[in-house]
């Protein structure tokens, strides 16, 4: 297995370094980097209209998985910065990308998914 694909979550209350070694930050949890659809400029290209499709026509879900993040795991962080406060946000780990398991607990669109239970992905044999 490549070294970068990932089959562990980052532990809630650790303290990671940055890949450059700048700041640390605080995992507060694993989420999921979503887009909203909303804010695309009007008019929005879609296939299936092969044409510009008005905002208020637009069909789907409002908020969907962002695909520049899907394969790769993001977090809510507390950033630690030297000589300023910490900085709540949503960081996404791009170097890091998901092994088959991960990638499918994180982003599943089952609705066994959304169970109660299901607070971290199944181990694979």
């Amino acid at each position: 297995m490549d070294e970068n694909n990932i089959n562990v979550l980052l532990e809630h209350g650790s303290i990671q370094t940055s890949m450059g070694g700048q700041y640390s930050f605080r995992v507060v949890g694993p989420c999921c980097r979503l887009f909203d659809r909303d804010e695309l400029p009007w008019p929005c290209c879609r296939l299936s209209w092969k044409t510009k499709e008005p905002s208020w026509r637009r069909i789907g879900s409002r908020f969907v998985p962002d695909i520049a993040a899907r394969r790769c795991p993001s977090y809510s962080v507390e950033i630690f910065q030297p000589g300023s406060r910490p900085i709540e946000t949503v960081m996404t780990l791009f170097p890091n990308k998901f092994d088959s398991v991960m990638q499918e607990w994180w982003y599943s669109k089952h609705p066994r998914s959304r169970e109660a239970s299901n607070l971290y992905p199944c181990k694979s044999a």
